[in-house]
């Protein structure tokens, strides 16, 4: 049972909520959409492979050239995978912190779970040397890439402890929002320090890492991060129905029977899972998780939750593969930075969206 007191039969925990309450010929369109943006960030790089022996390939089939078949299962499914996973759980992230907050300019790393990570990850690469911080990681067999995993799950969870902690104690949403951000400034400021006092190499590491990849994310690492997001999205649709109570204030969530407290315990847990895993693996991701809840408002029309949720999944996962996608594409033999391209490409897309819809507001005053 999910842990939520109640009063009302509406708000019933036993029971998954329906959230698949999109207009059918809008949920195949997305569906479409990210099958077809998929097999395209599958088939385009600095190999084109046609979209017919991509197909195949999947399938289990011969294809034409066996490097074909090499790319696609050791390189470009699992970034397409990863690219899928991190759009969904940022946009799902976000939409629940725009919604506990009652903030249009929340995002998932409002808490500091992305400072977190970022603390983690500099404490490896800019003190490697001085503290043999990396010389553990490799008598422990974890080397390479999974080294930063490691350290950005860590920090993330230190951050994310804290405010489960806070969380337990502090009343007001505010209070809890201010606090976020300044555990979020001060872990900022610790890495701020580190970099002043490090080698140029060692920046040059940390830097690229802050750059957001899709790219790094091994089978062995798929194995971690798709249960951990498909279970923290899962209790985000459980949510659905708290998350709209909450949209006009805690004041009537607590009138209709909410469980106020263990409601927001509970979409902090997940929002804080969903953005820690993602800049664990994938580095700090910029713009999907602000954005995306906006774009998915203004195209249907609607802040319902049990239609967000599932139109945030398929939206976000649809832009992070274009924008993997544009980032191999937009100049020959050069990869751009993903957090570049998701915003330079998004931003103009999501304000012409935004603005057509201006006279109305998606937030309850």
């Amino acid at each position: 049972m999910f842990p939520i007191k109640h009063k009302f039969k509406n708000f019933s925990s036993t029971k998954i909520p329906k959230v698949l309450e999109i207009n059918p010929l809008i949920f195949f369109t997305l569906l479409t959409g990210l099958i077809l943006a998929f097999l395209l960030d599958l088939a385009l790089g600095s190999v084109q492979i046609p979209i017919q022996q991509v197909v195949t390939i999947l399938l289990g089939g011969q294809a034409e050239k066996e490097t074909w078949t090499t790319i696609i299962f050791k390189f470009r499914l699992p970034k397409a995978l990863t690219a899928t996973f991190a759009g969904a759980a940022l946009g799902v992230s976000g939409l629940q912190m725009q919604t506990l907050f009652r903030n249009p300019l929340a995002g998932p790393f409002v808490l500091g779970i992305s400072s977190g990570a970022a603390l983690g990850v500099a404490l490896v690469v800019l003190t490697a040397n001085i503290t043999g911080v990396g010389v553990l990681f490799k008598d422990l067999g974890i080397i390479g890439d999974f080294s930063l995993v490691v350290a950005a799950s860590l920090g993330a969870a230190l951050v994310l402890g804290l405010v489960l902690l806070v969380a337990r104690r502090v009343q007001d949403t505010m209070t809890l929002l201010i606090l976020g951000l300044l555990f979020g400034y001060a872990t900022s400021a610790v890495v701020s320090i580190l970099l002043h006092f490090s080698e140029t190499q060692q920046i040059q590491s940390y830097l690229q890492w802050t750059f957001g990849s899709f790219a790094g994310v091994t089978w062995r690492q798929m194995l971690v991060l798709a249960p951990v997001v498909l279970l923290a999205l899962l209790i985000s649709v459980m949510l659905s129905k708290p998350l709209n109570a909450l949209l006009l204030g805690e004041a009537y969530a607590r009138s209709l029977g909410l469980g106020v407290q263990q409601a927001r315990f509970w979409i902090i847990t997940s929002a804080s899972i969903l953005a820690g895993a993602i800049t664990a693996f994938c580095g700090p991701i910029a713009f999907l998780g602000v954005a995306i809840p906006h774009l998915c408002r203004s195209l249907f029309n609607t802040s319902e939750h049990r239609v967000l949720i599932p139109a945030v999944i398929f939206m976000g996962a649809i832009s992070a593969l274009i924008a993997d996608l544009l980032s191999q594409l937009a100049v020959r033999q050069t990869i751009l930075p993903l957090n570049s391209v998701t915003a330079l490409i998004g931003t103009p897309v999501v304000t012409w969206v935004i603005l057509r819809r201006n006279s109305r507001t998606s937030f309850p005053k």
